[in-house]
């Protein structure tokens, strides 16, 4: 319990950010994820106050990436059909979709690497799988909510 209530206190800046009615589902499931998280890796108090702060900053990365690839995928999705595109055009396309790739590739290689500079790595192997398996879990909720 006490681990709980250091992971909420520490992951608050996430979920001051959101503030958009659009928001209110993400915060739903980040706050589930930050308790899913909080479970799966058992952290001491101190590893806590290690990971959450690193956790933070790679989720700020993570979305303001997001963002600008969102930002670039709605200029695409205004153009016309793939057909009436210069083949030059829809290179560029795919070669930006490629670097969006790159630099979420990028963004995760810097922060395991920060995690591994400060945590052990079994407590990094847990929050990895842990990463994967909240994907799953997330997807079969929500796919059990629906009628």
């Amino acid at each position: 319990m006490k681990n709980l209530i250091v992971a909420l206190l520490m992951a608050f800046p996430v979920l001051a950010l959101a503030q958009r009615p659009d928001d209110k589902k993400r915060e739903e499931i980040e706050s589930y994820k930050i308790a899913y998280l909080t479970q799966k890796l058992e952290l001491s108090a101190e590893e806590a106050k290690i990971f959450w702060p690193i956790y933070n900053d790679y989720q700020k990365e993570q979305s303001e990436l997001r963002k600008e690839r969102a930002q670039k995928m709605i200029s695409f999705r205004k153009m016309p059909e793939i057909d009436e595109l210069s083949d030059s055009e829809v290179q560029t396309l795919i070669v930006n979709d490629f670097s969006f790739k790159q630099r979420e590739l990028n963004l995760d290689k810097k922060y395991y690497a920060k995690l591994k500079s400060n945590l052990p790595i079994k407590v990094i192997g847990k929050y990895y799988r842990a990463q994967e398996t909240f994907k799953r879990e997330l997807l079969s909720r929500y796919r059990n909510k629906r009628p």
